[in-house]
């Protein structure tokens, strides 16, 4: 269930970020000279070579294409298969004959040799990896596919950054969006039964942040509310910004201060791990007025 946000003061559509929203990440690294005994773990540009190239095409998954990494089984007359596809199948999908269970301990040797491309080579990433170093790197690469930011599981989108808030324009309309680095951010209705999330946007230096509440239903009917801020950017970008949220009421205040996450690892650790200003429905219920919860938020620049 969402609820969005609101305030009496203006309010503006969101509008796609200018095209100098900051300095693209730096996806390259320095071209090292290499050491005797130890080569350097990732290569941008190509430095693998052909030779490189033909090795690691070796290791290709005839079913997905994505490469056969250690720990390395083959079927009796020596095809590979991947480890995601080979619970899929009954039969080798090369020879058609029993997959087994024999190891590859002389394919794996090689692997330990290859450098391979990252699995978003394709949308501009340059980088080559050790198997060993591979799923790391992808699992944090800046450009494997940004997710829609808006809590919740009901949007599957995903696209480029470029793309992000185009699609929070066109399909997620009832966001407001409101402009400058100190505003306040107005949750109505707090009282709501059930878990509730509240989203506005936030407009300034040129970036776009997410302010996101939610509350989530907590054993024996416990309520808890979450409050965090990210942005529409990368994690390089969302290292330049720093927020500020704060309660406010006679005699109290709350403050909660931190780096804005990126949308690209999104909110859900830093809520499970309360890594954001958490409070109960009994403090919201101090700082709420007639039901209607807000929070200043300050957003700075590092």
């Amino acid at each position: 269930m969402s609820a969005f946000a609101s305030k009496s003061g203006r309010a503006v559509h969101p509008q796609s970020p200018p095209s100098n929203t900051g300095p693209p990440p730096n996806n390259s690294t320095h071209h090292q000279q290499q050491q005797q005994q130890q080569p350097p773990p990732v290569t941008t540009g190509g430095g693998g070579g052909g030779g490189n190239t033909e090795l690691a095409s070796l290791f290709e998954c005839p079913v997905c294409f994505d490469y056969v990494l250690p720990p390395i089984l083959q079927c009796q007359s020596g095809h590979l298969v991947c480890a995601n596809c080979r619970p899929k199948l009954t039969c080798c999908p090369t020879c058609r004959g029993p997959l087994g269970n024999i190891r590859n301990l002389a394919m794996e040797k090689v692997a330990s040799t290859v450098m391979f491309p990252c699995k978003y080579s394709s949308s501009g990433c340059s980088a080559t990896l050790l198997h060993t170093d591979k799923t790391e790197h992808e699992d944090t690469c800046e450009f494997r596919p940004y997710m829609c930011p808006c809590p919740g599981a009901s949007c599957k989108w995903q696209g480029s950054l470029e793309q992000v808030m185009p699609h929070l324009m066109s399909v997620h309309k009832s966001i407001t969006t409101l402009q400058g680095e100190d505003i306040v951010f107005l949750a109505t209705d707090i009282n709501l039964p059930g878990a509730v999330d509240w989203v506005m946007m936030q407009s300034c230096f040129g970036h776009h942040f997410m302010l996101v509440l939610e509350k989530q239903e907590k054993y024996d009917s416990l309520q808890q509310f979450f409050a965090i801020v990210q942005l529409i950017g990368s994690r390089k970008q969302a290292e330049s910004f720093a927020y500020r949220l704060e309660l406010n009421g006679p005699r109290r205040r709350l403050t909660w201060e931190a780096t804005p996450r990126s949308i690209h690892e999104g909110v859900q650790s830093a809520i499970m791990n309360s890594d954001c200003l958490v409070f109960d429905t009994s403090i919201a219920q101090l700082f709420a007025d007639n039901g209607n919860l807000g929070i200043n938020v300050t957003i700075s620049m590092c």
